[in-house]
């Protein structure tokens, strides 16, 4: 793997894009003091960008865009409470993503996307992989209680994007509504083994969460509720 300055500007672009859209602030992570020439070269390049193309729109908005380094950022990133762009090199991002899914709330929670440069092209997916684990207890008529919610949000945002394209107001409406159904099932205290644990400890009794069918279920009967209700768009 390697990096040219195409597509550096390339990723640049597309990360100040979505700080701004986001009304965001934006950070780049390296390790520039140690690969002075490959983090070097991003830096160089997302300033550089952000002078020529981005700055005015930024401040206008009171948001802004800075360079750390990986292991500061990894720091504030813990602490704080988000509401910011993180620009990750391909295996910061990979791992820091699932430290913060995991650090934060749950792997069941945490959506990836991948935009094209021009914005149209667009891939959604759960960030947790297939969860073979839970696919072999099913196999074998065993009880699974398996979060649900990033594979939701993987269709929603494939959706959303979508809508967007087409300028759908009933597919977003659907969307908006489907997500909203999936946290406030939550919120009530309906919720995957994975996010009791959170709350109750690791040996968390069974009257605390619901099997991954019934959690689909206990969704579905909000959305349900949801759908009657005058359209969110």
């Amino acid at each position: 793997m390697y990096n040219v300055d195409e597509s550096i500007c390339v990723f640049a672009e597309s990360s100040m894009s979505l700080a701004f859209s986001k009304k965001w602030p934006l950070y780049l992570s390296t390790k520039n003091t140690i690969l002075k020439k490959n983090d070097g070269r991003f830096k160089d390049i997302f300033q550089d960008l952000y002078e020529k193309n981005w700055k005015d729109k930024f401040e206008a908005h009171s948001i802004w865009y800075e360079h750390r380094l990986i292991d500061d950022m990894v720091a504030y990133a813990l602490k704080s409470e988000g509401g910011y762009v993180w620009a990750c090199k391909n295996y910061d991002g990979d791992v820091q993503s699932d430290l913060l899914a995991q650090g934060f709330g749950s792997l069941g929670l945490m959506t990836s996307v991948l935009l094209s440069s021009d914005g149209k092209t667009l891939e959604a997916e759960a960030a947790h992989g297939t969860v073979t684990r839970h696919f072999r207890l099913y196999q074998k008529g065993q009880e699974t209680s398996t979060n649900s919610i990033a594979s939701i949000f993987a269709w929603t945002r494939g959706l959303e994007h979508r809508a967007k394209l087409d300028k759908n107001g009933r597919l977003l409406d659907f969307v908006h509504k489907l997500e909203a159904a999936c946290i406030e099932t939550v919120e009530a205290g309906k919720m995957t083994k994975d996010l009791a644990i959170l709350i109750h400890g690791p040996k968390v009794s069974r009257e605390f969460y619901l099997t991954t069918g019934d959690f689909v279920d206990a969704v579905a009967i909000n959305l349900e509720r949801k759908l009657q209700q005058p359209t969110m768009c």
